[in-house]
């Protein structure tokens, strides 16, 4: 495990206005208000659903920085250049291994399928969540997904809409 101090992710430059979109997508909105699903959606139909590199893929490399806040041989914690919750950390596989998305996922991707979710418990412990979390994945332009990279959002920090009322 390893922690990082590093910077806040850069705004768009020579890539155009995809990435500042990604990055705004998150706003500070309640999650699961109507803003910040037409935020969620903005960015998903800004993103390109590619095999490539991704944003993703610049962060493992090190050349996007990031603040990890766990890193083993497997995957990588950082946490979310715009949060939507006190702690909301992004966990990706090292290795993408054709997993663009979760529905992309076959038998081959079990260990890394629980790899990621064991890393999301580890990274709650580390946080002090241990009154609760979520953990969610989007998938594809209706799942609101923005990077074409499979990744676990952790969330947690504040009651997140339960008990409802």
């Amino acid at each position: 495990m390893s922690r990082n101090s590093g910077a806040q992710l850069p705004p768009a430059t020579a890539s155009g206005d995809r990435l500042a979109v990604i990055a705004s997508h998150l706003s500070h909105s309640r999650l699961g208000s109507p803003a910040h699903m037409a935020g969620e959606k903005e960015a998903a139909l800004a993103a390109e659903p590619v095999d490539g590199p991704t944003i993703f893929d610049k962060i493992i490399r090190k050349e996007i920085p990031s603040q990890v806040v766990y890193e083993d041989q497997k995957v990588l914690a950082f946490r979310d250049i715009s949060p939507q919750a006190p702690i909301h950390i992004i966990i990706i596989p090292k290795v993408k291994d054709g997993l663009s998305r979760l529905s992309k996922a076959e038998e081959r991707h079990i260990e890394i399928l629980g790899s990621l979710l064991y890393a999301a418990k580890v990274v709650a412990k580390q946080e002090g969540l241990g009154d609760g979390f979520r953990i969610v994945i989007n998938d594809g332009l209706k799942g609101c997904q923005s990077v074409y990279h499979l990744h676990v959002h952790l969330l947690g920090g504040r009651q997140m809409n339960w008990p409802p009322g």
